[in-house]
């Protein structure tokens, strides 16, 4: 299992849009997470900043996320969520999401 935080800005003007966005995520777009072997994805405020966290249960997330943005649910969805966030100056080039180093656990 492999653990992945991720951060992201959310356009100030985008805020409310976001939250209520994610009251109601289509079930199409929870299914294909899970076909792509993700739990416990959770998503968080702070400030302007969005901290996602998801456990990768597969054994090749790579592949497994080509085949979420191949998919036609998640597409539509990125549609609606995309123009509601910004990469952090953090993001490497053509990230969106800015992979976060994991610096602890408790087991």
């Amino acid at each position: 299992m492999k653990r992945v935080a991720q951060v992201i800005r959310v356009r100030p003007e985008k805020l409310d849009e976001y939250r209520e966005l994610h009251r109601d995520v289509p079930q199409p777009v929870l299914d294909r997470l899970r076909a792509c072997h993700i739990a416990n994805y959770s998503i968080h405020f702070l400030g302007d900043r969005l901290f996602s966290y998801f456990e990768y249960h597969g054994n090749d997330l790579a592949a497994d996320l080509a085949l979420m943005a191949a998919d036609r649910a998640t597409q539509a969805w990125w549609r609606l969520t995309d123009p509601c966030q910004e990469p952090v100056e953090e993001a490497a080039p053509g990230e969106r999401w800015a992979s976060m180093e994991q610096v602890f656990f408790m087991d």
